[in-house]
């Protein structure tokens, strides 16, 4: 059966309670010390807003954690977006000063070489999208891998969480291609997952969460959740029940339940700790005007437009378009506005704690 640990925990505890959670899910048993350890840390925006990125108390809580039992050699890791950079977001979320704490070095994936994904995979949608082929990161093989996500909504998704955080990590900057297919990809890119990492762990913060335009533009929400497990269907599962959701109406994680993959019925689930049926956050995902138009163009009334649009010189134009209207339209204003109201919250104190 499924294991998902859910805690309740505060600023002033979140680290000891990380540490617990990590002993709960047991990560003695799952990793040994010899093993390399990926970690793979969430980057939705070079600039920091609540919810949006891995937070920095989870990073450090998911560290000590993994520091008590000896589980040393850690390697964080992201990727880049066409509209992310990897080093001015490590530096906005703040992830470098905890880094350079535990001695840990951080690599982003635009450094790394990437090779052509090995072996046979019976794809949804990823052969139709990649036709040439899909490229991996060599480090990846053999590796067992941690995943830091936030629990947040998505406009392409519903929600965001663990299976989605493989996105970032499997799939070059050219993922965006697979919005088209967000769904099937996500199920095909867990299938990849369980060949090339021999272990695998979810470990998700739910201290603030995101509710609305996700996985940017959302409404921050002092929820003051983790949780873990070592079945990514089921924290995306429980993950999507605490905001309210039907897990199974959720294709991503109704699909991988359905091929075997994870347990997406959080009724059958081990859920250690909280009683999750007493928590409905009540979100509402909702759709940034990029994401509306994105599937518009890539799926909708407007879906001729996609291979003019998506791939040719023009899809510079849509970059264009993202950067400029999140960061210097709705991050100084709505945006900033939003942050100045959290930094004074318990949470907003305890990330201005860490160092820039």
């Amino acid at each position: 059966m499924s294991k998902v640990v859910v805690l309740k925990t505060k600023p002033e505890s979140v680290l000891n309670d990380y540490e617990e959670l990590l002993d709960r899910v047991k990560i003695n048993k799952i990793f040994d010390r010899k093993d390399e350890i990926l970690f793979k840390l969430n980057l939705s925006w070079s600039l920091y807003y609540p919810a949006c990125s891995t937070e920095p108390w989870q990073l450090e809580g998911v560290i000590n954690g993994f520091k008590k039992y000896k589980l040393e050699n850690i390697i964080p890791v992201e990727n880049r977006t066409v509209v992310t950079d990897v080093w001015k977001g490590a530096k906005g979320n703040k992830w470098l000063p905890i880094l350079k704490k535990y001695n840990l070095e951080y690599k982003p994936l635009t450094e790394a070489k990437w090779v052509k994904l090995k072996g046979n995979f019976d794809f949804d949608a990823i052969d139709h999208i990649f036709p040439d082929g899909l490229k991996v990161p060599e480090m990846f093989y053999g590796k067992p891998v941690v995943h830091l996500p936030t629990l947040k909504t998505h406009g392409h998704t519903q929600m965001t969480g663990a299976m989605k955080n493989a996105f970032g990590g499997l799939i070059t900057e050219r993922r965006h291609h697979s919005h088209k297919m967000i769904h099937e990809v996500l199920v095909d890119l867990l299938k990849i997952q369980q060949k090339i990492h021999p272990k695998m762990l979810a470990v998700m913060d739910g201290t603030v969460s995101g509710n609305g335009n996700g996985p940017r533009t959302m409404m921050p929400v002092e929820s003051n959740l983790i949780l873990a497990s070592e079945d990514q269907v089921a924290i995306d599962a429980v993950a999507a029940k605490l905001m309210g959701f039907d897990p199974m109406k959720i294709k991503f994680i109704k699909m991988a339940h359905d091929y075997g993959l994870g347990n997406g019925d959080v009724d059958s689930l081990d859920i250690d700790g909280i009683d999750i049926k007493k928590i409905n956050l009540k979100f509402s995902a909702g759709k940034s005007p990029v994401i509306f138009w994105d599937q518009m163009f890539r799926k909708g009334a407007f879906r001729f437009v996609e291979p003019m649009l998506f791939h040719t010189g023009l899809f510079n134009l849509a970059i264009f378009g993202s950067y400029f209207y999140h960061d210097k339209l709705w991050y100084p204003t709505v945006g900033k506005s939003r942050i100045n109201k959290f930094m004074k919250t318990s949470w907003g104190e305890k990330f201005k704690e860490y160092e820039s």
